[in-house]
This record gives C-alpha cells, sequence and structure tokens, in this order.
C-alpha cells in the first residue's frame, strides 16, 4: 500500500461521535478572534485579588524545584487538609482542579449509555466530561433560579441514574442551598447512585451551607478547589472528599503526577492563610454589593449571589443579553452570561478588582443602549 493509501489512526466510535469542542471558550480565545484585547476580565470566576503575599512569596521561592515532579500524593496538602476538615487524609484525592477530578470520576463511574442527571443549564465542564466517556445526560430545570434537589432525585430515581450532579452554591446564577436541604438530598440519593456535589464556591458561601461530610456514606463525593476564595486558577489544584473506597480507586485511572510541585506548595501556604481568604471574601462581598447598585443604576436586577460573580438580569430574553454580551466584548470587557433559557437572560459578572468593576459599570449602560437599538 502506498504511503498516501495508509489508512488514518483509527479513534474509537465514540471520539469520531463526538464535537471538537471545549466547554468554555477562554478569554484569551475570545481576544485573538476579536482582534480586541481585554481591559477588564470578569467572565472566568477567577479571583483578581491574586493569592495572598504568603503564596506568592512561596511561589517565587519554589522555583527552583520546578525540576521535581510534583509528590504522586499530595502528601503534606491532604495532611494540612485533614487538620483544616477534620477529615482523614485516606478520604481525600487532590487532583488537577474540579475539571480534573470530574474527568477521572466519570472515567471511573460510567459506561457508554449510563444515565447522569444534572440541572439544564448547570456547569457544562461536567456535561463535557459525562459526554466523554459516552455517558447519557438527562435534565431538569431550575426552580426560580435555583437548582432543583427534589426534581434531580426524583429524575435519577426514574432513569436509574449512575450519577447526580448539582453545584452548592450554583453556577451560573450564584443561589445556594442550605445545608440542611442538601443534607436531605444526600439522604435521598437512591442505591447505586452518587451524588457529586460541586463545592468550588463553599469557602464564599454564607455559614450554613455545607452539611457535615461523613466519610461513611458512600453516595455522595465533594469537590472543591483552590481557583476561587484561594486565587489559584492558574495552578490546576482541587481535591475531592469521600468514602476511602471510592478515593481510592482514582490511584487506578488518574495522572499520578498531574499536580505540579509549585501548585502543592502554593495551595498549602494558601490553605494555611486563612485571614487573608477572610478578607478576599469581603472583597467579594463588596463587590457583590457595587455590582448590584451598577444593575439598579441602569434599571435592572441582580440574582441574589453567594459566589464570586453575580447574575445580573438583564431584562429581556437570551437574544437581546448576548447583543449586551457582544457589546461589552466589544469594548475589552470579557464577561460571560448564562446558556439555557430562561436563565440566559443573566449576564455573569465575576466579583473583579474595584478597578475592573468600574471599567464594567461605564461600557454596561452604553452597552445596553447599542443593544436596544439593535
Amino acid at each position: 500500500m502506498s504511503k498516501d493509501k495508509k489508512l488514518s489512526p483509527r479513534l474509537t466510535a465514540l471520539s469520531q461521535s463526538l464535537p471538537s469542542s471545549v466547554p468554555f471558550v477562554a478569554p484569551e480565545m475570545t481576544e485573538r478572534l476579536s482582534g480586541i484585547p481585554f481591559i477588564a476580565r470578569l467572565g472566568a470566576n477567577e479571583s483578581s485579588f491574586g493569592p495572598s503575599p504568603k503564596v506568592r512569596r512561596v511561589i517565587a521561592e519554589s522555583g527552583s524545584e520546578v525540576f521535581k515532579y510534583g509528590d504522586p500524593d499530595a502528601f503534606d496538602l491532604k495532611v494540612e487538609l485533614e487538620k483544616q476538615l477534620k477529615v482523614p487524609n485516606q478520604n481525600i484525592v487532590v487532583g488537577e482542579g474540579i475539571d480534573g477530578l470530574m474527568g477521572i470520576l466519570c472515567r471511573l463511574m460510567l459506561e457508554e449509555g449510563d444515565v447522569v442527571v444534572t440541572s439544564n443549564g448547570a456547569y457544562p465542564t461536567f456535561n463535557y466530561q459525562v459526554k466523554g466517556v459516552g455517558g447519557k445526560l438527562e435534565t431538569v430545570p431550575y426552580l426560580n433560579d435555583y437548582e432543583d434537589p427534589k426534581a434531580l432525585i426524583a429524575k435519577a430515581k426514574e432513569q436509574n441514574a449512575k450519577m447526580i450532579y448539582l453545584a452548592n452554591p450554583d453556577n451560573p446564577m450564584g443561589t445556594y442551598h442550605t445545608a440542611s436541604i442538601i443534607q436531605e438530598m444526600i439522604d435521598s440519593v437512591p442505591d447505586g447512585s452518587l451524588l457529586v456535589l460541586d463545592e468550588a464556591y463553599i469557602e464564599l458561601a454564607p455559614q450554613g451551607t455545607a452539611p457535615k461530610i461523613d466519610i461513611l456514606n458512600k453516595n455522595v463525593i465533594r469537590l472543591r478547589t483552590f481557583s476561587k476564595a484561594y486565587g489559584l486558577a492558574g495552578a490546576r489544584v482541587g481535591y475531592a472528599i469521600g468514602h476511602m473506597d471510592l478515593i481510592k480507586s482514582f490511584d487506578k485511572i488518574r495522572n499520578h503526577f498531574g499536580v505540579n510541585t509549585i501548585g502543592q506548595k502554593a495551595a498549602l501556604a494558601a490553605l494555611k492563610d486563612q485571614l487573608y481568604v477572610a478578607e478576599v471574601c469581603k472583597s467579594i462581598s463588596l463587590g457583590r454589593e457595587r455590582i448590584n447598585q451598577i444593575a439598579i443604576e441602569n434599571g435592572l436586577k441582580t440574582i441574589p449571589s453567594s459566589t464570586n460573580f453575580v447574575a445580573v438580569d438583564c431584562g429581556k430574553d437570551g437574544n437581546f443579553t448576548r447583543k449586551v454580551l457582544a457589546e461589552l466584548v466589544g469594548m475589552g470587557i470579557f464577561v460571560r452570561m448564562a446558556f439555557v433559557a430562561p436563565q440566559d437572560r443573566c449576564l455573569r459578572v465575576s466579583i473583579g478588582i474595584p478597578e475592573d468593576i468600574e471599567l464594567f459599570a461605564k461600557a454596561f449602560p452604553l452597552a445596553l443602549e447599542n443593544a436596544r437599538k439593535k
């Protein structure tokens, strides 16, 4: 057979059936496509406050150790998590952010055709991971801009779901359920199902949002991250808490050297500097108030938020919000919006440093005016 007639490398049938896509278009990609550099980065739910000064020093001092592979067990970090969470480190696994842990979890739990239940319009990266292993998504609608735990459980029972996904607090709406409601959901998970409880924003939520961690419960796994309150999104460090049998199973397929040396050291230092985290939480609270004020100044309202972003209700439908979004991007303001109706009436604005919020405040009225003309 001649060279030009050789067969191409063969993807699996599943891989061939999937689109070449990413769950979110990164700000850098948007800049490249539009040719417009962003002057305010308020769309990725990062913390533009950054990590604490102590963490920055650790990052700088760790540069000389970058030749080393990261500890595959992230032992020092897990020991500190054990101290703070009062959870044995054997019940914790560290991975490349929540997204990386979701990917491993889907590979562990799902075979082609297995059903996963989630809310329609919830975190797209989870859906991406489910589809990537051939899982089948079943969705329920939001209830008054809140995820609906009872509907999720009912759908899981109806569909004999392998997994149920819920974020508390929620992304993209920023709403949350109390610990008692989440505990009721945990207690209602059907046999054979696993509740994937995404707590990426838990440090930013009110006291009483997180139910007590029960490491003996085999039907729930909790995902947390250093990307939000700790300001380490670029380091890609997250962790999962669950029953020891499930956590141990991660060792079968995870990338054991996936969390780098500097990331581990930075996360450890960040975890030890809770005073700084408290300061960031205060700054974010003030930022939420400012964005709410901006919405009111423009005759709009916001969805009460317990995260580091605010969903601004633009008062019409998703088509109008897309126009507003395009206008803001054209002015160098990077924001995002919810993807699914009726939540897509909302623009999602991350809480940045005050200077960035004021850039948004200046651009927003003009974006609304231009969108209304179209």
